[in-house]
């Protein structure tokens, strides 16, 4: 079967070889699909048809569209208030925001957990999700009762990228299957940073010289809004390193 990303169209055929078959799970349609009765599925959104084999589940990645969370992902929060047990966390503007428990860190305690001001940035995983309640998120993993590289991010930026974009940035062979070389260009080329890629749509990115946070974000963004193909990437960074210097 093709490696290469396969886009579609409302109503467009969807070829059977891109629809996973598992002989004991049903198949889960995600957002983006229906199934017209009897055998045929359905696009209902423009985007990039995404298939997990091993959960046997396909559905369609709208750049564009509203964040929804879903259990296990990593997305970057912003603190807007506290309460007397959470943090009321927003995700994205158009997501009702999520709750952190203060407890939900990294040997925390009532003495000792983080205290988060409103506009604080969190890294946090989404813990639960339902369509009738309130997102919760955690910045600890709950069977080791460490943090794991999630937790408050200090410093830096937050960049806003397409949902798609976020997707490419977090596959663990983005270079590959995400067909993405422009953070290891800037990384070839001298730059120091340091990122963290939230699944909502939001990419912060640390360093010790401004003018390399603000050289990666615009490097990622242009990346996201002009859709470059890696020789393009390439060029793109080399342009950004000649502005710099």
């Amino acid at each position: 079967m093709s490696t290469e990303p396969v886009f579609v169209l409302p109503g467009d055929h969807i070829d059977p070889e891109y629809i996973p078959s598992h002989p004991t799970k049903p198949l889960r349609l995600g957002p983006g699909l229906r199934h017209v009765p009897p055998n045929d599925i359905l696009p209902t959104l423009a985007g990039q048809l995404v298939t997990d084999r091993p959960k046997n589940a396909i559905r369609v990645e709208n750049s564009e569209g509203r964040y929804i969370p879903r259990i296990g992902e990593l997305v970057i929060g912003t603190v807007q208030k506290s309460a007397a047990d959470a943090y009321s966390v927003s995700l994205s503007d158009y997501t009702a925001p999520a709750l952190l428990p203060h407890l939900a860190f990294e040997s925390a305690s009532k003495k000792t957990r983080p205290n988060l001001a409103s506009g604080a940035l969190v890294y946090a995983r989404v813990s639960s999700a339902n369509k009738h309640m309130d997102a919760e998120v955690e910045c600890v993993n709950p069977s080791t009762g460490k943090a794991d590289g999630l937790g408050p991010l200090t410093g830096g930026m937050v960049f806003r990228i397409s949902l798609g974009m976020a997707r490419r940035l977090m596959l663990p062979r983005s270079v590959q299957d995400g067909k993405l070389v422009v953070l290891e260009e800037l990384g070839a080329a001298g730059l120091q940073f340091e990122t963290a890629t939230g699944r909502n749509g939001r990419f912060w990115i640390h360093s010790e010289n401004t003018k390399t946070i603000i050289a990666v974000g615009k490097a990622v963004q242009e990346t996201d809004g002009r859709r470059l193909g890696i020789e393009d990437q390439k060029k793109l960074v080399r342009k950004i390193i000649k502005e710099m210097t």
